[in-house]
């Protein structure tokens, strides 16, 4: 019998867009004789989706196709199985179930252990990090205090607060200027590069401050390692198995890796929706050397940094550690880590002879043993502390309540 993987993708995110290339190139990988791929479609407005049609890209060209074609859905657990029931109507009709949860998702609301706690209360297998890793691994500050933690080099940086900004631009811009230009300026919970740009000056800095503010409610500022080679690994395992991909240099055509450099790529006219076009590979289409031009002692350091890291955050699933090499001092950086990255980082599994449907095939598997891994835990007790308690009521309090 097939296992039936309900593909989660979308959200209320700025990378809505992504998540929806990223799954549409998994689900049309996956193993057809292992699995029944169920497309599970979160809108912008957080509406759950399923239906055939999802597995199209073309269907999202227009949300009514999404409306007229796809059921709009709960998920949620009855005794033991995870159901797809209909959301409208009188009669709430079981649409489908699934096994087991693939999120695909990118960026707030989703990736950031949102959607993780919710398919972690339900009891649901699913693949991927754990609430805790999601929310570390979706915040730029949370992380790099990690990092700092575990002695894993970091470049220097500063952060704050919108409100600390909007009261006093001065004092902030004077902190960042202590970095030294140039600089970079970051949402810290955002992904694919949304909100970031780089200041050469005050007047720029100013700017990207501004941006930055109307996306997040902290930024992170950091100093900008100017003799750079940007350089990406991806790391598939969990807490107890780790194995490392090949390792890629990135080329982008801007001061750094942008929205467009990692996802306005090659397209063939005709074969997607208009609004998508140009970006059907997704991270793939990124200009990008593999294996990056790294001696062998800097390819090492690379790897023995990415699987600290790994571990420091209690990754599963497949990642991918993005760093910042200094050409000129030899120096290795962590930049940051992408818990489900675009593309799901295929890309870099490939020159190792790992093909997509092999690597999709790993994460599930992985994602099973976590589960099986977490539900042998203890999580809560048989006794009845409430036992006892004679009247716990309204205004007049807690009366009667046994004192401890």
């Amino acid at each position: 019998m097939k296992i039936k993987v309900g593909v989660i993708f979308g959200g209320e995110s700025v990378e809505h867009e992504v998540s929806i290339i990223s799954a549409v190139q998994a689900m049309n990988k996956m193993d057809g004789e292992k699995y029944e791929i169920i497309p599970i479609y979160i809108t912008k407005e957080r509406e759950w989706y399923t239906g055939e049609a999802l597995k199209d890209i073309e269907t999202f060209q227009d949300m009514d196709l999404v409306k007229r074609y796809c059921k709009n859905i709960v998920l949620y657990e009855k005794n033991g199985r995870f159901l797809l029931q209909n959301k409208k109507g009188i009669f709430k009709k079981i649409v489908n179930e699934i096994d087991l949860a693939f999120p695909i998702v990118h960026g707030t609301n989703v990736e950031d252990g949102v959607l993780q706690g919710y398919l972690q209360s339900i009891g649901i297998p699913f693949v991927g990090v754990d609430v805790y890793a999601a929310v570390v691994g979706q915040d730029k500050i949370f992380m790099k205090q990690v990092f700092e933690q575990e002695q894993i080099p970091i470049v220097p940086y500063i952060w704050f607060y919108d409100s600390e900004y909007q009261e006093n631009p001065e004092e902030i811009i004077k902190k960042a200027e202590k970095l030294k230009y140039p600089v970079i300026v970051k949402p810290s919970t955002l992904g694919s590069s949304v909100g970031i740009s780089v200041a050469h000056n005050r007047e720029e800095l100013a700017d990207a401050l501004d941006s930055a503010v109307t996306y997040d409610s902290r930024i992170v500022v950091e100093k900008v390692v100017e003799d750079l080679m940007e350089v990406n690994i991806s790391v598939l395992g969990n807490y107890e198995h780790q194995q490392v991909s090949a390792i890629e240099e990135v080329t982008p055509k801007n001061d750094f890796l942008t929205y467009a450099d990692k996802y306005i790529g090659n397209g063939k006219k005709g074969k997607i929706p208009s609004k998508y076009k140009g970006v059907s590979k997704g991270m793939a289409s990124a200009s990008r050397i593999i294996p990056a031009p790294l001696e062998d002692n800097m390819k090492e350091k690379v790897e023995s940094i990415a699987v600290q890291a790994f571990k420091a955050l209690k990754s599963s699933g497949v990642v991918r550690i993005d760093f910042l090499v200094d050409k000129k001092n030899k120096n290795v950086y962590i930049n940051e880590i992408n818990n489900i990255p675009g593309s799901l980082s295929f890309y870099l599994w490939s020159p190792l002879g790992k093909d997509y449907s092999e690597l999709l095939d790993d994460m599930i598997n992985i994602g099973i043993k976590d589960y099986k891994k977490r539900v042998a835990k203890v999580h809560s007790f048989d006794s009845n502390i409430l036992k006892g308690f004679s009247e716990i009521g309204g205004s007049k309090g807690m009366k009667g309540v046994k004192k401890f």
